[in-house]
């Protein structure tokens, strides 16, 4: 059974004590089983889309189009910002460049994501990992592409793609194991 599934199970199964303790107690109240604490059940559902602009870093995702990752990086330090930022936290000049990032690097750590947010709750378990980028100062956190965790160790020589995710069909960039894994 998917996650997703198990969810809205479980949703349902929390509708039904919530009736039940309208008819008792006027309100929907969940009392825990256990502690007796009770719980204020809101019957509320709440869905989020939202606009944010991007414009300062719009750049950004039309690398991504062209198969390029960038950075920002600060004029007057050097710093390398990613994910890109229009203000260096150093330097209140805020004189920015863009760079792009070399798509190679070393594994620092991973997890394996089994319990997901309900908007990836679609997904298969993945893997997050963090990759520190070869000749940069910089930690990168990306989706893993791995069929066998057990193969993934700190140090692996990783790579950072760019593919579509479905069923989004939107850019983002993952990390590739250089070796088959």
């Amino acid at each position: 059974m998917s996650q997703k599934i198990e969810f809205e199970n479980i949703l349902r199964r929390i509708e039904e004590i919530s009736e039940n303790s309208k008819k008792i107690y006027g309100a929907p109240l969940i009392i825990d089983p256990k502690t007796g604490v009770a719980t204020w059940y809101d019957q509320r559902e709440i869905k989020i889309r939202f606009l944010i602009s991007i414009e300062k870093i719009k750049r950004f995702f039309e690398a991504l189009s062209r198969g390029k990752i960038l950075a920002t990086k600060c004029v007057n330090t050097g710093e390398i910002m990613f994910p890109p930022q229009i203000n260096c936290p150093r330097d209140p000049k805020n004189q920015i460049e863009w760079v792009e990032i070399p798509n190679e690097g070393e594994l620092v750590t991973w997890t394996i994501i089994k319990v997901k947010p309900y908007s990836f709750s679609h997904h298969d378990d993945y893997i997050v990992g963090i990759a520190k980028i070869s000749n940069l100062n910089i930690n990168i956190l990306a989706w893993v592409k791995c069929k066998d965790p057990n193969k993934l160790r700190p140090g692996l020589r990783v790579r950072l793609n760019i593919v579509k995710r479905e069923p989004e069909n939107y850019l983002i960039y993952q990390l590739e194991p250089l070796e088959e894994c």
